[in-house]
């Protein structure tokens, strides 16, 4: 799975087909984030940067991880920080295979998957997210966001039909191993993750979630 060739035209088609939603999903809940102490950060599959800059702008002196196996995507990345003002030495970029890479235990406040984990089929999911859980501490916060499907009636229809074309596209696109969306919410639990709170847009398409992990991981 490689992002490489649709980083130059990555944002101006999220753009084009979402406007401003998906980063609407991103940032949702990044103002309760940024209201508590968070020196350091895991972010994975960033893409071109959208989220990074945000955190740095509202966490100045933050210290962050981010995972992102695409080089191309990396560059975009460094230089929206660039244009943003923001200083990207604080941005340690990690060009690997999430589902090869461990972190240090127990070090980050704040974990962010920003469509991410919908590329994932449902084992690699529960590998990847068990994984990731190692770097989390009791009261780390996991936001996530993602295309999603809702339960019953048209929303659902209509989910559905875009998820198939998404999932189409990407696959020849990207080398995109999923073939369906995976719900996170039950590996999240078992890594010890509760869900504080949850938003949907587009009546039921996407969910930006904020998770916190209790006194005991999974």
């Amino acid at each position: 799975m490689s992002f490489d060739t649709l980083a130059p035209v990555y944002r101006p088609m999220e753009a084009v087909l979402a406007g401003g939603l998906l980063q609407r999903c991103r940032t949702a809940h990044l103002n309760q984030v940024c209201a508590l102490p968070c020196r350091r950060a895991l972010v994975l599959g960033e893409g071109p940067g959208r989220f990074l800059v945000e955190l740095l702008r509202q966490l100045p002196d933050i210290e962050i991880d981010c995972v992102e196996q695409s080089p191309a995507m990396i560059r975009q990345a460094q230089r929206r920080i660039e244009r943003s003002g923001g200083d990207v030495s604080r941005v340690r970029f990690l060009a690997v295979d999430a589902l090869d890479w461990v972190p240090q235990p127990q070090q980050f406040d704040l974990i962010a998957t920003h469509f991410f984990l919908d590329c994932f089929p449902p084992d690699e999911l529960g590998r990847l997210i068990s994984g990731i859980a190692l770097g989390a501490d009791a009261g780390t916060r996991w936001l996530v966001s993602d295309f999603c499907i809702p339960d019953h009636g048209w929303r659902r229809l209509r989910a559905r039909a875009i998820h198939g074309l998404m999932y189409r596209f990407f696959r020849i696109a990207t080398g995109l191993r999923a073939r369906r969306w995976t719900p996170p919410d039950a590996f999240l639990q078992a890594a010890g993750f509760e869900l504080e709170r949850r938003v949907t847009f587009s009546s039921g398409l996407l969910h930006s979630d904020l998770w916190v992990r209790g006194n005991c991981g999974g």
